[in-house]
């Protein structure tokens, strides 16, 4: 069977289901680039990419750079002289230099329906915004970020409580099953490109950790939405009596009346939290410092009390 010789780049879990479907498919891979270990957890310890990981487990070569477009490494990549450059998720931009190194061109995975949703948090803000359907793309890659032409794109629903996380990982499946049809594609000369709607873009920003906080002023959608979406990072959260509190699982609540942030119920499972037109029902938080609990444990521990106002928007 005809095998590509491929580069690949990436970083996340999310690019790992890419990497190994071209390994399965007897893909030649004689180099895969990821960013640098970093910091992580309460120790600080330096933590390999889930993609250094897989690819070990592989036995192929891996090199982690901060500065793929350093020219030392431009030449690095000519050496390896790759047909195709597969990127997923890795974490850089790469300049025209390193595009221009594969004879076949650059390919890049993305967890979106282009050209809604270019950036770096597609699969969170598809969810925040409340969007009933998303996807992933293939693409040429261009100078402009998330902006080359489209080679291939499937469509998928977003399930009514997904998280962004659980729409990661079915996401990342996806995306790999198409980067094999599309390099089949290339492989034969018949991938598509199609010009982007510039008109129909908008853009997925980076995440901020604020972006999780909760207006509980807004509707029991939007804030159920913004739960979901910033699951698991960087967390959905409120203040309970001036410390951050983590909603973990949440649910919509029966219809009651109330000022937004009131505790309207304490139940043996859930905590029924007023939004501007209705209630949320809390299931499972994390207190600041503490792990995870389900609600009843949270209230038993924690006591708050129906009528009153210990969640806000301000801490």
């Amino acid at each position: 069977m005809p095998t590509m010789r491929i580069v690949f780049m990436g970083t996340p879990d999310f690019a790992v289901p890419s990497l190994l479907k071209l390994h399965e498919a007897a893909h030649d891979v004689p180099l895969v680039v990821t960013q640098p270990d970093r910091p992580a957890g309460r120790g600080r310890r330096l933590r390999p990419p889930a993609v250094k990981v897989a690819a070990l487990s592989l036995c192929l070569p891996v090199e982690q750079s901060d500065d793929i477009n350093d020219e030392a490494f431009v030449e690095r990549l000519r050496s390896v002289a790759p047909e195709l450059l597969v990127v997923v998720a890795f974490g850089q931009i790469l300049r025209r230099a390193l595009l221009e190194v594969p004879s076949r061109g650059a390919v890049n995975v993305h967890a979106s329906l282009l050209p809604r949703y270019r950036g770096t948090a597609p699969i969170n803000w598809v969810i925040v915004n409340g969007e009933t359907e998303t996807g992933v793309t293939t693409m040429f890659m261009a100078d402009k970020v998330d902006a080359g032409e489209i080679i291939l794109e499937r469509t998928t629903t977003i399930r009514d409580m997904e998280t962004a996380g659980e729409l990661s990982d079915r996401l990342a499946e996806l995306g790999a099953e198409l980067l094999l049809e599309t390099v089949a594609l290339i492989e034969k000369g018949e991938a598509p490109r199609v010009a982007q709607d510039v008109s129909r873009a908008c853009y997925a920003r980076k995440l901020r950790k604020t972006d999780g906080e909760i207006d509980w002023t807004e509707p029991s959608r939007r804030v159920l939405d913004r739960i979901r979406g910033m699951t698991p990072w960087p967390g959905a959260y409120t203040w309970y009596r001036g410390k951050r509190l983590v909603i973990e699982r949440a649910a919509q609540g029966p219809p009651a009346a109330g000022s937004p942030g009131e505790v309207l119920a304490v139940t043996r499972d859930s905590i029924d939290v007023a939004t501007g037109d209705g209630v949320v029902r809390l299931l499972e938080v994390r207190p600041q410092g503490r792990r995870a609990m389900k609600a009843d444990a949270f209230a038993r521990g924690y006591r708050p009390e129906v009528g009153s106002f210990p969640f806000s928007a301000e801490g």
